[in-house]
């Protein structure tokens, strides 16, 4: 399976492009700056999501939307890469599609509120809303607080969660499960850490 990881230079793109290459696939991560090509455990595609007004046709099996924004960024590259960069891949010419989202994103607050995380959210939410009104083949994944802590390979799923938090680790392993898993397309759903093995869970959606 080839697979465009959007972020790949991102702490969750990273791991999932390692999990990738070591499972036997082509890993492609999508990077802004050239220099970050060498860090990346498989291929490089140098693109600048919020520089170009369309993107594609791409090559490839399936697309992971891991891409975002990040901390310190101002409301406004809240639209331009978590929404914008989002949708721009969308009409990329890959049918399976999965994004990465965010816990909340189900439930956005209203406009207005929230400064500017709840731009970021909403931003989410949009994104996610144009997906799974699409075409394509989707999935929706919208991880809690995310840390750095070694992951367990155990994680609670459902359409709705209490508010918690999960390692990237761990994240990056759904991920890589959700695309060697037909019956995710078409779910969308809240992750955090739990106690049932990712497969075991994902069976369960």
């Amino acid at each position: 399976m080839r697979v465009i990881v959007a972020g790949g230079h991102g702490q969750i793109g990273l791991r999932l492009l390692r999990l990738l290459v070591e499972h036997g696939d082509e890993g492609v991560g999508l990077i802004r700056n050239p220099d970050h090509a060498a860090d990346l455990p498989g291929e490089a595609l140098v693109l600048d999501l919020e520089g170009v007004d369309e993107v594609g046709p791409l090559e490839a099996d399936a697309i992971v939307f891991a891409a975002g924004a990040g901390p310190g960024s101002g409301a406004e590259r809240k639209w331009t890469m978590d929404y914008g960069g989002a949708v721009k891949l969308m009409r990329a010419g890959v049918q399976r599609y999965v994004i990465v989202s965010a816990m909340g994103a189900a439930d956005p607050p209203p406009e207005g509120e929230g400064d500017v995380f709840g731009e970021y959210v909403r931003a989410k939410a949009r994104a996610d809303q144009d997906l799974m009104a699409s075409d394509l083949q989707w999935t929706v994944v919208r991880p809690g607080r995310l840390t750095d802590e070694s992951g367990t390979g155990r994680v609670h799923v459902a359409e709705r969660l209490p508010r918690g938090e999960i390692p990237r680790d761990d994240v990056a392993r759904v991920l890589h499960a959700v695309l060697h898993e037909p019956s995710t397309v078409g779910e969308a759903f809240d992750l955090v850490s739990g106690d049932t093995p990712i497969d075991e869970a994902l069976d369960r959606l």
